[in-house]
């Protein structure tokens, strides 16, 4: 049995919850999903340019467990972008 999730602080929800590459559908099952505390771990280190210590505090999170996260969030999104892959937010 895994480990449920933490839960986390997170901002402002998106604009917008898929981004596609040009010429795929939505029905396709070439996805990523990304989760809203990827995004919010995205949100405060680059566009906030916060360091991993204020960030992982705003959120409500240990330092190691923001790492974590933005690690795998941005692994999911460089997939994305170089296999032309949808990304899929997942909603709160």
């Amino acid at each position: 049995m895994t480990r449920p999730r933490c839960i986390c602080k997170t901002g402002p929800c998106p604009k917008a919850y898929c981004y596609r590459p040009e010429g795929y559908s939505v029905k396709d099952d070439n996805e990523i999903e990304l989760h809203p505390e990827e995004m919010e771990a995205l949100r405060l280190k680059d566009l906030k340019n916060m360091d991993q210590t204020d960030a992982a505090e705003k959120m409500g999170i240990s330092q190691s467990s923001f790492q974590r996260i933005l690690s795998t969030a941005r692994k999911k999104v460089s997939c994305a972008l170089f296999e032309g892959r949808i990304i899929k937010i997942k909603k709160k």
